[in-house]
Protein backbone atom coordinates (compact mmCIF):
# COMPACT_ATOMS: atom_id res chain seq x y z
CA UNK A 1 0.00 0.00 0.00
CA UNK A 2 2.77 2.30 0.98
CA UNK A 3 4.44 1.88 -2.46
CA UNK A 4 0.73 2.59 -3.91
CA UNK A 5 0.47 5.80 -2.25
CA UNK A 6 3.95 7.21 -2.62
CA UNK A 7 3.06 6.56 -6.66
CA UNK A 8 -0.16 8.39 -6.57
CA UNK A 9 1.45 11.26 -4.09
CA UNK A 10 4.18 11.59 -6.89
CA UNK A 11 1.28 11.60 -9.45
CA UNK A 12 -0.39 14.32 -7.96
CA UNK A 13 2.53 16.79 -7.85
CA UNK A 14 3.22 15.87 -11.42
CA UNK A 15 -0.28 17.48 -12.20
CA UNK A 16 0.04 20.31 -10.18
CA UNK A 17 3.71 21.22 -11.52
CA UNK A 18 1.93 20.97 -14.81
CA UNK A 19 -1.16 23.12 -14.10
CA UNK A 20 1.01 25.76 -12.57
CA UNK A 21 3.16 25.58 -16.10
CA UNK A 22 0.15 25.57 -17.72
CA UNK A 23 -1.34 28.64 -15.89
CA UNK A 24 2.02 30.75 -16.21
CA UNK A 25 1.90 30.01 -20.01
CA UNK A 26 -1.29 31.20 -20.72
CA UNK A 27 -1.05 34.13 -18.59
CA UNK A 28 1.93 35.45 -20.62
CA UNK A 29 -0.12 34.59 -23.89
CA UNK A 30 -3.10 36.74 -22.60
CA UNK A 31 -0.97 40.02 -21.29
CA UNK A 32 0.82 40.03 -24.63
CA UNK A 33 -2.08 39.59 -26.73
CA UNK A 34 -3.80 41.76 -24.85
CA UNK A 35 -1.42 44.77 -23.30
CA UNK A 36 -2.67 47.34 -20.65
CA UNK A 37 -4.39 50.42 -21.29
CA UNK A 38 -1.82 53.28 -20.79
CA UNK A 39 -4.60 56.28 -19.31
CA UNK A 40 -1.87 59.22 -20.11
CA UNK A 41 -0.19 59.17 -23.08
CA UNK A 42 2.48 62.25 -23.97
CA UNK A 43 0.27 64.34 -27.30
CA UNK A 44 1.91 67.13 -28.96
CA UNK A 45 -0.97 69.48 -28.47
CA UNK A 46 -0.38 72.06 -31.47
CA UNK A 47 -2.65 74.66 -29.67
CA UNK A 48 -1.80 73.60 -25.92
CA UNK A 49 -1.04 76.51 -23.98
CA UNK A 50 -1.35 75.78 -20.14
CA UNK A 51 1.15 78.82 -18.36
CA UNK A 52 3.36 81.42 -19.28
CA UNK A 53 6.66 79.61 -17.93
CA UNK A 54 5.59 75.90 -18.65
CA UNK A 55 7.60 73.65 -20.30
CA UNK A 56 6.62 70.87 -22.68
CA UNK A 57 9.85 69.21 -23.29
CA UNK A 58 10.69 66.09 -24.91
CA UNK A 59 13.88 64.10 -25.50
CA UNK A 60 14.64 62.69 -29.03
CA UNK A 61 18.57 62.18 -28.50
CA UNK A 62 17.98 58.39 -28.95
CA UNK A 63 17.23 58.43 -32.04
CA UNK A 64 20.33 60.65 -33.87
CA UNK A 65 19.96 61.68 -38.32
CA UNK A 66 22.28 59.64 -40.50
CA UNK A 67 23.22 63.03 -41.86
CA UNK A 68 27.27 62.94 -41.66
CA UNK A 69 28.56 66.15 -39.75
CA UNK A 70 31.81 67.81 -41.09
CA UNK A 71 34.75 66.77 -39.31
CA UNK A 72 37.27 69.58 -40.79
CA UNK A 73 37.10 73.61 -40.56
CA UNK A 74 37.63 75.45 -43.71
CA UNK A 75 37.40 78.68 -43.41
CA UNK A 76 36.48 79.69 -46.41
CA UNK A 77 32.71 78.46 -45.37
CA UNK A 78 30.67 79.24 -42.79
CA UNK A 79 30.08 76.67 -39.57
CA UNK A 80 28.89 73.06 -41.18
CA UNK A 81 28.20 74.38 -44.83
CA UNK A 82 29.15 72.06 -47.71
CA UNK A 83 30.50 73.66 -50.80
CA UNK A 84 28.04 75.17 -52.87
CA UNK A 85 26.66 74.02 -55.81
CA UNK A 86 26.91 76.49 -58.55
CA UNK A 87 25.17 75.23 -61.10
CA UNK A 88 22.01 75.43 -59.65
CA UNK A 89 21.90 79.56 -60.47
CA UNK A 90 21.85 78.07 -63.94
CA UNK A 91 18.00 77.97 -63.52
CA UNK A 92 18.06 81.81 -63.46
CA UNK A 93 20.18 83.25 -66.26
CA UNK A 94 18.02 85.51 -68.03
CA UNK A 95 15.78 85.80 -65.26
CA UNK A 96 17.25 89.89 -63.45
CA UNK A 97 17.70 93.11 -65.48
CA UNK A 98 21.53 94.26 -64.40
CA UNK A 99 19.78 97.56 -62.56
CA UNK A 100 17.98 95.04 -60.62
CA UNK A 101 21.04 92.88 -59.74
CA UNK A 102 23.16 95.76 -58.83
CA UNK A 103 21.18 97.78 -56.67
CA UNK A 104 19.99 94.88 -54.56
CA UNK A 105 23.47 94.18 -53.81
CA UNK A 106 24.66 97.81 -53.55
CA UNK A 107 21.33 99.08 -51.40
CA UNK A 108 20.26 96.20 -49.35
CA UNK A 109 22.83 93.20 -48.98
CA UNK A 110 26.39 94.47 -48.85
CA UNK A 111 28.07 97.48 -47.29
CA UNK A 112 29.86 99.83 -49.11
CA UNK A 113 30.36 98.16 -52.27
CA UNK A 114 32.24 95.17 -50.64
CA UNK A 115 30.04 93.13 -53.46
CA UNK A 116 32.74 94.28 -56.22
CA UNK A 117 35.20 92.06 -54.63
CA UNK A 118 33.23 89.41 -55.77
CA UNK A 119 31.48 90.26 -58.32
CA UNK A 120 31.94 92.13 -61.85
CA UNK A 121 29.38 93.22 -64.19
CA UNK A 122 28.94 94.45 -67.35
CA UNK A 123 25.88 94.72 -69.85
CA UNK A 124 25.14 91.35 -71.04
CA UNK A 125 26.11 89.17 -67.61
CA UNK A 126 28.17 88.87 -64.39
CA UNK A 127 30.63 86.87 -63.79
CA UNK A 128 30.77 85.54 -60.10
CA UNK A 129 33.98 83.81 -58.31
CA UNK A 130 32.79 80.81 -56.94
CA UNK A 131 35.78 79.92 -54.66
CA UNK A 132 37.60 81.89 -52.41
CA UNK A 133 40.69 79.80 -52.59
CA UNK A 134 40.53 80.31 -56.33
CA UNK A 135 40.42 83.08 -58.30
CA UNK A 136 40.39 81.22 -61.37
CA UNK A 137 37.12 79.72 -60.78
CA UNK A 138 34.44 81.98 -62.60
CA UNK A 139 30.67 81.61 -62.78
CA UNK A 140 28.61 83.71 -65.83
CA UNK A 141 25.27 84.87 -64.99
CA UNK A 142 23.29 86.56 -67.99
CA UNK A 143 21.21 88.96 -67.44
CA UNK A 144 17.48 89.39 -68.74
CA UNK A 145 16.71 91.97 -71.17
CA UNK A 146 13.73 92.87 -73.95
CA UNK A 147 14.82 89.94 -76.00
CA UNK A 148 14.94 87.32 -73.63
CA UNK A 149 13.48 87.40 -70.35
CA UNK A 150 12.56 84.28 -68.20
CA UNK A 151 10.90 83.86 -64.96
CA UNK A 152 13.29 82.97 -61.76
CA UNK A 153 12.93 79.55 -60.37
CA UNK A 154 11.18 79.62 -56.50
CA UNK A 155 8.81 77.32 -54.63
CA UNK A 156 7.22 80.89 -52.26
CA UNK A 157 4.76 83.04 -54.03
CA UNK A 158 4.46 86.84 -53.51
CA UNK A 159 0.74 88.08 -52.47
CA UNK A 160 -0.01 89.01 -56.33
CA UNK A 161 0.22 85.04 -57.39
CA UNK A 162 -2.33 83.80 -54.74
CA UNK A 163 -5.63 83.39 -56.11
CA UNK A 164 -8.51 85.21 -54.22
CA UNK A 165 -11.30 82.47 -53.37
CA UNK A 166 -12.87 83.34 -50.40
CA UNK A 167 -13.18 87.12 -49.22
CA UNK A 168 -14.08 86.28 -45.71
CA UNK A 169 -10.78 84.35 -45.45
CA UNK A 170 -7.84 87.00 -46.44
CA UNK A 171 -5.08 84.13 -45.56
CA UNK A 172 -6.67 80.94 -47.62
CA UNK A 173 -4.37 79.23 -49.70
CA UNK A 174 -1.62 80.76 -48.41
CA UNK A 175 1.51 78.33 -46.62
CA UNK A 176 3.31 79.94 -43.50
CA UNK A 177 5.82 78.16 -41.56
CA UNK A 178 6.27 79.35 -38.27
CA UNK A 179 9.62 79.43 -36.30
CA UNK A 180 9.75 80.14 -33.04
CA UNK A 181 12.90 81.42 -31.97
CA UNK A 182 15.85 79.53 -30.26
CA UNK A 183 14.85 75.87 -28.27
CA UNK A 184 14.27 77.08 -24.64
CA UNK A 185 13.65 74.41 -21.62
CA UNK A 186 16.90 72.70 -20.10
CA UNK A 187 18.89 73.95 -23.38
CA UNK A 188 17.88 77.92 -22.81
CA UNK A 189 21.28 78.42 -20.53
CA UNK A 190 23.48 77.57 -23.23
CA UNK A 191 21.75 79.45 -25.51
CA UNK A 192 22.02 82.32 -23.28
CA UNK A 193 18.48 82.71 -23.88
CA UNK A 194 17.13 82.65 -20.16
CA UNK A 195 16.78 85.68 -18.22
CA UNK A 196 16.83 85.89 -14.04
CA UNK A 197 15.77 88.44 -12.18
CA UNK A 198 15.44 88.58 -8.46
CA UNK A 199 13.01 85.78 -7.18
CA UNK A 200 10.81 85.40 -10.48
CA UNK A 201 10.67 82.30 -12.29
CA UNK A 202 13.33 82.51 -15.03
CA UNK A 203 11.92 83.97 -18.39
CA UNK A 204 13.48 81.60 -21.33
CA UNK A 205 12.98 82.76 -24.69
CA UNK A 206 12.37 79.91 -26.55
CA UNK A 207 9.48 79.06 -24.41
CA UNK A 208 7.77 82.60 -24.82
CA UNK A 209 8.44 82.14 -28.61
CA UNK A 210 6.62 78.36 -28.69
CA UNK A 211 3.67 79.85 -26.89
CA UNK A 212 3.05 82.59 -29.20
CA UNK A 213 3.81 80.44 -31.89
CA UNK A 214 0.87 77.86 -31.01
CA UNK A 215 -1.64 80.74 -30.60
CA UNK A 216 -0.75 81.92 -33.32
CA UNK A 217 -0.69 78.77 -35.37
CA UNK A 218 -4.84 78.16 -34.26
CA UNK A 219 -5.70 81.99 -35.20
CA UNK A 220 -3.64 82.00 -38.88
CA UNK A 221 -5.66 78.65 -39.55
CA UNK A 222 -9.06 80.18 -38.95
CA UNK A 223 -8.70 83.00 -41.36
CA UNK A 224 -7.43 80.13 -44.13
CA UNK A 225 -3.57 79.59 -43.83
CA UNK A 226 -1.91 76.38 -44.02
CA UNK A 227 0.19 76.99 -40.76
CA UNK A 228 3.27 74.61 -39.92
CA UNK A 229 5.91 74.70 -36.83
CA UNK A 230 9.64 74.12 -36.98
CA UNK A 231 9.31 72.94 -33.85
CA UNK A 232 6.33 72.00 -31.42
CA UNK A 233 8.48 71.57 -27.48
CA UNK A 234 11.01 72.74 -25.65
CA UNK A 235 13.65 70.60 -28.02
CA UNK A 236 15.70 70.79 -30.52
CA UNK A 237 15.02 69.84 -34.40
CA UNK A 238 18.18 68.64 -34.62
CA UNK A 239 18.80 65.27 -33.53
CA UNK A 240 22.84 66.18 -32.79
CA UNK A 241 23.98 67.04 -29.90
CA UNK A 242 26.66 68.98 -28.24
CA UNK A 243 29.13 66.30 -28.06
CA UNK A 244 28.90 65.32 -31.60
CA UNK A 245 30.48 68.57 -33.04
CA UNK A 246 33.41 68.27 -30.78
CA UNK A 247 36.14 67.08 -33.76
CA UNK A 248 34.62 70.18 -35.60
CA UNK A 249 35.18 72.11 -32.96
CA UNK A 250 39.01 71.20 -32.31
CA UNK A 251 39.27 71.35 -36.10
CA UNK A 252 37.96 74.75 -35.91
CA UNK A 253 40.22 75.89 -33.04
CA UNK A 254 43.35 74.16 -33.62
CA UNK A 255 43.19 76.06 -37.60
CA UNK A 256 43.25 79.48 -35.73
CA UNK A 257 45.60 79.12 -33.54
CA UNK A 258 43.20 78.81 -30.36
CA UNK A 259 44.42 76.96 -27.32
CA UNK A 260 41.85 73.71 -27.72
CA UNK A 261 41.43 72.90 -23.73
CA UNK A 262 38.36 70.66 -23.41
CA UNK A 263 36.23 73.17 -21.55
CA UNK A 264 36.89 75.49 -24.69
CA UNK A 265 36.13 72.85 -26.76
CA UNK A 266 32.63 72.14 -25.09
CA UNK A 267 31.57 75.50 -25.15
CA UNK A 268 32.42 75.34 -28.68
CA UNK A 269 30.60 72.67 -29.67
CA UNK A 270 27.51 73.94 -27.79
CA UNK A 271 27.93 76.86 -30.17
CA UNK A 272 27.90 75.12 -33.19
CA UNK A 273 24.95 72.76 -31.86
CA UNK A 274 22.11 75.46 -31.33
CA UNK A 275 23.57 78.32 -33.50
CA UNK A 276 24.66 76.14 -36.77
CA UNK A 277 23.29 72.92 -36.38
CA UNK A 278 19.98 73.87 -35.33
CA UNK A 279 19.13 76.53 -37.99
CA UNK A 280 20.87 74.10 -40.52
CA UNK A 281 18.12 71.58 -39.50
CA UNK A 282 15.17 73.83 -39.55
CA UNK A 283 16.09 74.95 -42.88
CA UNK A 284 16.42 71.95 -44.23
CA UNK A 285 12.58 70.99 -43.32
CA UNK A 286 11.44 74.74 -44.53
CA UNK A 287 13.17 74.06 -47.70
CA UNK A 288 12.74 70.56 -48.96
CA UNK A 289 9.41 69.56 -47.23
CA UNK A 290 7.57 72.43 -46.22
CA UNK A 291 7.98 75.10 -48.44
CA UNK A 292 6.08 77.79 -47.84
CA UNK A 293 5.17 81.24 -48.88
CA UNK A 294 6.87 82.92 -46.24
CA UNK A 295 8.00 82.00 -42.74
CA UNK A 296 7.43 84.00 -39.71
CA UNK A 297 10.54 84.08 -37.19
CA UNK A 298 9.57 85.06 -33.69
CA UNK A 299 11.35 86.35 -31.22
CA UNK A 300 11.57 88.23 -28.11
CA UNK A 301 14.45 91.26 -27.34
CA UNK A 302 16.63 91.64 -23.68
CA UNK A 303 18.82 94.66 -23.55
CA UNK A 304 22.35 94.04 -21.83
CA UNK A 305 23.71 91.78 -18.86
CA UNK A 306 22.39 94.10 -15.76
CA UNK A 307 20.74 93.10 -12.56
CA UNK A 308 18.27 96.12 -13.35
CA UNK A 309 15.28 96.18 -15.29
CA UNK A 310 15.14 98.64 -18.55
CA UNK A 311 12.69 101.31 -18.34
CA UNK A 312 13.06 101.87 -21.85
CA UNK A 313 11.79 99.05 -24.39
CA UNK A 314 11.55 98.89 -28.10
CA UNK A 315 10.82 96.96 -31.21
CA UNK A 316 12.32 96.52 -34.75
CA UNK A 317 12.28 94.08 -37.61
CA UNK A 318 15.09 92.27 -39.77
CA UNK A 319 15.49 91.49 -42.86
CA UNK A 320 18.17 89.66 -44.63
CA UNK A 321 21.32 91.72 -45.92
CA UNK A 322 23.93 93.88 -44.93
CA UNK A 323 26.48 90.98 -45.76
CA UNK A 324 30.16 92.41 -43.35
CA UNK A 325 32.97 91.63 -45.67
CA UNK A 326 33.90 88.51 -43.83
CA UNK A 327 30.63 86.95 -44.88
CA UNK A 328 30.63 87.65 -48.67
CA UNK A 329 33.72 86.31 -48.69
CA UNK A 330 32.42 82.76 -47.36
CA UNK A 331 31.47 80.51 -50.46
CA UNK A 332 27.82 79.70 -49.55
CA UNK A 333 27.01 82.80 -47.97
CA UNK A 334 27.81 84.28 -51.26
CA UNK A 335 26.03 81.76 -53.25
CA UNK A 336 22.79 82.11 -51.13
CA UNK A 337 23.04 85.65 -51.16
CA UNK A 338 23.00 85.37 -54.99
CA UNK A 339 19.95 83.04 -54.52
CA UNK A 340 18.10 85.13 -52.61
CA UNK A 341 18.98 88.68 -55.17
CA UNK A 342 17.58 86.27 -58.07
CA UNK A 343 14.69 84.86 -55.96
CA UNK A 344 13.76 88.67 -55.52
CA UNK A 345 13.08 88.16 -52.04
CA UNK A 346 13.49 91.05 -50.47
CA UNK A 347 10.95 93.27 -52.13
CA UNK A 348 8.27 90.72 -51.23
CA UNK A 349 9.85 90.58 -47.27
CA UNK A 350 9.88 94.26 -47.17
CA UNK A 351 6.81 94.96 -48.32
CA UNK A 352 5.50 92.27 -45.71
CA UNK A 353 7.77 93.65 -42.79
CA UNK A 354 6.03 97.42 -43.54
CA UNK A 355 2.70 95.93 -43.01
CA UNK A 356 3.86 93.84 -39.90
CA UNK A 357 5.66 97.12 -38.76
CA UNK A 358 2.48 99.39 -38.55
CA UNK A 359 0.42 96.50 -37.08
CA UNK A 360 2.91 95.62 -34.13
CA UNK A 361 3.20 99.44 -33.39
CA UNK A 362 -0.47 100.44 -33.70
CA UNK A 363 -0.65 97.03 -30.96
CA UNK A 364 1.90 97.87 -29.01
CA UNK A 365 3.25 101.32 -28.73
CA UNK A 366 7.08 100.29 -29.02
CA UNK A 367 9.35 102.10 -30.27
CA UNK A 368 11.90 101.65 -32.82
CA UNK A 369 15.01 100.24 -31.93
CA UNK A 370 17.90 102.53 -33.64
CA UNK A 371 21.50 101.07 -35.35
CA UNK A 372 24.54 103.06 -35.17
CA UNK A 373 23.95 104.67 -38.70
CA UNK A 374 27.72 104.39 -39.34
CA UNK A 375 27.12 100.13 -38.28
CA UNK A 376 28.82 98.02 -40.03
CA UNK A 377 26.43 94.54 -39.64
CA UNK A 378 22.91 96.16 -40.10
CA UNK A 379 21.14 99.08 -43.18
CA UNK A 380 18.02 100.56 -42.54
CA UNK A 381 15.31 99.28 -45.32
CA UNK A 382 13.26 102.53 -47.19
CA UNK A 383 14.07 104.30 -44.79
CA UNK A 384 11.66 103.18 -42.27
CA UNK A 385 12.48 103.11 -38.77
CA UNK A 386 11.32 99.76 -37.73
CA UNK A 387 12.75 97.83 -40.71
CA UNK A 388 16.60 97.04 -40.78
CA UNK A 389 18.81 94.57 -42.84
CA UNK A 390 21.05 92.02 -41.08
CA UNK A 391 22.25 89.05 -42.15
CA UNK A 392 21.26 86.45 -39.45
CA UNK A 393 21.30 82.53 -40.24
CA UNK A 394 17.67 82.14 -40.05
CA UNK A 395 16.44 84.68 -42.78
CA UNK A 396 19.39 83.67 -44.89
CA UNK A 397 18.78 80.07 -44.65
CA UNK A 398 15.10 80.15 -45.35
CA UNK A 399 14.67 80.47 -48.88
CA UNK A 400 11.56 82.82 -49.10
CA UNK A 401 10.31 85.99 -47.59
CA UNK A 402 11.30 85.98 -43.82
CA UNK A 403 8.83 88.09 -41.66
CA UNK A 404 11.38 88.19 -38.64
CA UNK A 405 10.04 90.33 -35.28
CA UNK A 406 12.25 91.49 -32.27
CA UNK A 407 9.65 92.92 -30.12
CA UNK A 408 10.13 93.67 -26.53
CA UNK A 409 12.60 93.29 -23.64
CA UNK A 410 12.49 90.55 -21.92
CA UNK A 411 14.37 92.61 -19.49
CA UNK A 412 12.54 95.33 -19.47
CA UNK A 413 10.34 96.58 -16.62
CA UNK A 414 6.93 96.43 -18.50
CA UNK A 415 7.12 93.56 -20.62
CA UNK A 416 9.12 91.53 -17.47
CA UNK A 417 6.06 92.13 -15.49
CA UNK A 418 3.69 90.93 -18.12
CA UNK A 419 5.48 87.68 -18.89
CA UNK A 420 5.70 86.71 -15.12
CA UNK A 421 1.61 87.47 -14.92
CA UNK A 422 1.07 84.80 -17.67
CA UNK A 423 -1.27 84.01 -20.61
CA UNK A 424 -4.93 84.65 -19.97
CA UNK A 425 -8.42 85.43 -22.26
CA UNK A 426 -9.68 88.79 -22.37
CA UNK A 427 -8.09 92.05 -20.14
CA UNK A 428 -6.13 92.27 -17.44
CA UNK A 429 -4.73 95.01 -15.31
CA UNK A 430 -1.15 95.10 -16.01
CA UNK A 431 0.90 97.92 -14.73
CA UNK A 432 -2.30 100.05 -14.30
CA UNK A 433 -3.66 99.69 -17.95
CA UNK A 434 -6.19 97.08 -19.25
CA UNK A 435 -4.32 94.92 -21.39
CA UNK A 436 -4.80 91.78 -23.15
CA UNK A 437 -1.89 89.04 -22.01
CA UNK A 438 1.64 89.86 -24.10
CA UNK A 439 1.09 86.82 -25.78
CA UNK A 440 -2.23 87.22 -27.62
CA UNK A 441 -0.75 91.38 -27.97
CA UNK A 442 1.67 89.83 -29.95
CA UNK A 443 0.07 86.93 -31.86
CA UNK A 444 -3.01 89.95 -32.82
CA UNK A 445 0.07 92.17 -34.06
CA UNK A 446 1.12 89.90 -36.15
CA UNK A 447 -2.10 88.49 -37.68
CA UNK A 448 -3.21 91.90 -38.26
CA UNK A 449 -0.24 92.75 -40.28
CA UNK A 450 -0.43 89.74 -42.76
CA UNK A 451 -4.23 90.37 -42.72
CA UNK A 452 -4.20 94.05 -43.98
CA UNK A 453 -1.07 92.76 -46.45
CA UNK A 454 -2.45 89.97 -47.88
CA UNK A 455 -6.10 91.44 -48.19
CA UNK A 456 -4.97 93.97 -50.81
CA UNK A 457 -3.83 90.92 -53.33
CA UNK A 458 -5.31 91.78 -56.42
Amino acid sequence: MKAKKQKSYALEVTLVVLVLVLAFVMQNVIKYANPPEVSKIPKGDKTALEGALAEDEIDVSEEKQGDTLPQVYNKHLTDLASAPDWKQLDAYQYTISREDFERELEEVYTINGKWKDWITTTDESAMIRMSAADGARLYELFFATEAKQERPLKFWRNRDELIVKDPGKPLLGLKIVIDPGHIGGKYAAIEEREFNHKDAPPVKEGNLTLKVAKLLAKQLETLGAEVTLTREYQAPVNRKRPSDYHKYAYSKMSKGGLWATPVAITRASEKLFYRAGEIRERAKHVNNEYRPDLVLCLHFNAGGKTEELYQEEHFHMILNGAYMDGEVAKDDQRFTMLQRVLQRIHPEEARLSAYAAVAFTAHTGLKPYQYDPDSNRALNVDKNPYLWARNLAANRSYLCPVVFYEPYLMNGADSHARIIQGDYEGLRYSNGMLRPSIFREYVNAVTEGLVSYYSNRK
